[in-house]
């Protein structure tokens, strides 16, 4: 039957053969339903209101990852050729690692409240074309590939880092993907000499060639600059609160207060009872029509949101990580006082989002350097690395443009008198 091509803009031709039982089995899992889905949720979710170029969609991505998982596996082969016998598992991971994705991929994670490692292992567990076809590969291949995606399990460790660790296959495609797709520069990372630098520790996990330490280095610098640039980007963090915040007052107003079809009744008021047709059914598509229904004919408290969304007209984020938390709750009330002096509803429109960014988790999970001789953590080795290691405090106060002259006074004031209070 030959093969077939995949035009990529990052790798170039990744191309499947039908004689490769492994790579069959991929052509035929990529041609399911449930896979087909994911060209219609977007990698970056409302990212493209920021950046214009983020419209690729998860389907790009894992295609991305089942051939950085293929190289990868390659290489570990020339070490011990026995993790061939675990390629089907591993190419079908790599390619079905997302199929369990909600509507505006993380976005729709924060938005619905779910996780997409479990709908990855149920339905590759439960859906006929996914599961009958791994099944009929091996059986008892479902099963592993299921428990390999929702809990980071295979008999083999190194099989197990390829699909979900700090130096997985989807962390390299992704971090090189959402830069090109963003206009970004930092992605640039040195594929080639990370996968040579692939080996095995003696007690058969992922290992690095310290020959392959600078390129890994700046790998995780590249993947704190994209957190700290791109998906922490103020104007996301405005996107993902608006998003979140119309799914909270759309369930709880209620289906006789607002407007939905059977797909979206079921996400918005029994997400406990979802079955695998209704959360495939559910995509960037059918989300976006529903904010397009709301923006038009929806209660004001709902429709408001879904207009700034659609129409780009977006909240404000200032960044108040300098002030303590109790100081930066006394700023969200005086944000919310002086919203609803301008006429605004204010908790529509003032929040307060918070959280901590980490470069590199050492110990659990942490990479290991391997020379034949001498395993040692990377933190040990690399003073870079060691720096990554510490937290970054993120806050950023949202609020409407009718507010930021007087609210930018307010933060000034209180920045001027912490730091006062610090000089003496």
């Amino acid at each position: 039957m030959g093969q077939r091509t995949y035009h990529d803009p990052l790798h170039g031709a990744i191309r499947l053969d039908h004689e490769d039982p492994a790579e069959a089995l991929a052509i035929d899992l990529i041609d399911t339903g449930p896979f087909q889905r994911l060209r219609r949720i977007r990698q970056l979710g409302p990212a493209f209101l920021t950046f214009h170029g983020a419209e690729s969609s998860r389907f790009t991505h894992s295609l991305g990852v089942l051939h950085l998982a293929r190289q990868a596996l390659g290489q570990l082969e020339l070490r011990d050729p026995s993790l061939g016998g675990h390629r089907a598992c591993l190419l079908a991971a790599a390619l079905l690692h997302d199929v369990g994705h909600g509507p505006l991929s993380h976005s729709g994670e924060e938005m619905y409240g779910m996780r997409h490692e479990g709908w990855s292992g149920r339905l590759i567990r439960e859906h006929p074309a996914l599961r009958d076809r791994l099944e009929q590969e091996q059986p008892g291949l479902a099963a592993e590939v299921a428990d390999l995606l929702e809990h980071g399990q295979h008999p083999r460790a190194a099989i197990a880092a390829l699909v979900s660790s700090q130096l997985d296959c989807d962390r390299m495609d992704y971090l090189l993907r959402d830069s090109y797709s963003t206009g970004t520069r930092y992605g640039q990372l040195d594929l080639e000499r990370i996968q040579a630098a692939l080996t095995l520790a003696p007690d058969g996990s992922l290992a690095l060639h310290p020959k392959g330490l600078l390129a890994v280095e700046h790998y995780l610098v590249v993947r704190h600059l994209m957190y700290r640039t791109v998906y922490n980007h103020r104007l996301n963090v405005v996107c993902n609160w608006l998003l979140q915040r119309l799914i909270s007052v759309a369930r709880r107003l209620g289906p006789r207060r607002v407007w939905a079809d059977r797909t979206m009744a079921r996400w918005l008021w029994e997400p406990g009872g979802l079955d695998l047709e209704s959360f495939l059914a559910n995509d960037d598509i059918r989300t976006g029509y529903h904010l397009l229904r709301w923006s038009e004919e929806g209660d004001p408290e709902l429709a408001d949101p879904c207009r700034r969304l659609l129409d780009r007209q977006l909240l404000r984020a200032v960044d108040v990580a300098d002030l303590g938390p109790a100081e930066r709750l006394e700023l969200l009330a005086e944000a919310r006082g002086l919203a609803e002096r301008a006429g605004l509803l204010a908790e529509g429109c003032c929040g307060l989002h918070q959280r901590q960014s980490l470069g590199y988790l050492a110990y659990k999970g942490g990479l290991r350097l391997w020379d034949g001789q001498r395993l040692q953590a990377l933190e040990q080795r690399s003073a870079l690395v060691r720096g990554l290691t510490e937290r970054i405090e993120m806050a950023w106060l949202i609020h409407p443009a009718e507010v930021a002259e007087a609210l930018g006074q307010r933060l000034a004031l209180r920045l001027a008198a912490a730091r006062s209070q610090e000089a003496t």
